[in-house]
């Protein structure tokens, strides 16, 4: 349960690595804006939120990654606490979007299915 854990997890830390490039480093790209349903002539007002956004997502890569780390190195416990709180977060944000927006549903799946499996997956090793 534990490495299955720890691998879904990294692979979701990369899923949100990927999102903060596009939110924050791409977003002004018509290709990349339009993705996330923003008119062009909406992006210069948009464009500071998504910066704030893509940064949020690399923080929870940052905190899912060293979860994998430490769990991986021995401290099983913290790092499946950190794997915990990190793909906890990016699940509830994927929550959010479809609840937000149902147009939004195929992101949210994308963007919350593994989080949900490496949390499911991290409960188990941590009660197993």
């Amino acid at each position: 349960m534990l490495a299955a854990a720890l691998v879904l997890a990294a692979l979701a830390a990369a899923l949100h690595v990927v999102i903060f490039v596009l939110e924050a480093v791409l977003f002004t790209r018509p290709d990349v804006h339009a993705r996330f349903g923003t008119r062009p002539e909406d992006v210069a007002a948009v464009r500071p939120w998504a910066l704030n956004q893509g940064f949020y997502n690399l923080f929870l890569a940052v905190g899912a990654t060293v979860g994998v780390v430490l769990a991986a190195t021995g401290e099983e416990q913290v790092g499946l606490a950190l794997v915990l709180l990190a793909c906890g977060s990016m699940l509830a944000a994927a929550g959010v979007l479809v609840a937000t927006d149902r147009r939004m549903a195929r992101a949210a799946v994308t963007q919350g299915l593994v989080p949900l499996l490496a949390v499911g997956l991290s409960v188990a090793a941590l009660a197993g």
